[in-house]
């Protein structure tokens, strides 16, 4: 693996996990439940309510993987496109934020309703909808913080 490639994995990484937990906490305030609810709530996409809910621990745990693999895709997908747009890393400010607006429109109408979490098209009340929103602008510009900063080739 060379440089350039290290310096993509280590953005990839950073932003894929610290994004991915701090989502978890915002989601976990927004709707005033614990982060083992939201991890239950995650893993529901791929189990269905009824047996996310009811399996515990492991349940949980599988939610968290979940996250973290959703962030890391996530990221590596704004990694591997400022490595050929590097407007991008240039003005990360002001794509970062917009990337965030397009994951959750992506997340919030295409993966949450094709998965098995039962929930169909999401609802939002105007607090919730900005609350929401609002997450995934500091998502989206946590990916482009660590992108910017780690892709760059180190100075001497």
């Amino acid at each position: 693996m060379n440089a350039t490639q290290r310096r993509a994995l280590a953005a990839i990484l950073s932003a894929g996990f610290v994004a991915g937990t701090l989502e978890i906490g915002a989601a976990a305030l927004i709707y005033r439940v614990s982060p083992v609810i939201v991890l239950h709530a995650i893993a529901a996409g791929v189990l269905g309510p009824q047996a996310s809910f009811y399996g515990g621990a492991p349940t949980a745990i599988l939610g968290l993987v979940l996250q973290w693999a959703m962030s890391l895709l996530i990221a590596a997908i704004y990694v591997l496109a400022a490595r050929r747009l590097s407007w991008l890393l240039q003005r990360w400010k002001l794509w970062g934020p917009l990337y965030g607006v397009v994951i959750f429109v992506v997340m919030n109408y295409a993966v949450v309703p094709l998965s098995r979490a039962g929930q169909g098209m999401p609802h939002f009340g105007l607090a919730e909808l900005v609350e929401n929103l609002l997450a995934m602008l500091l998502f989206g510009t946590i990916v482009a913080f660590f992108t910017q900063r780690l892709t760059r080739p180190a100075t001497r």
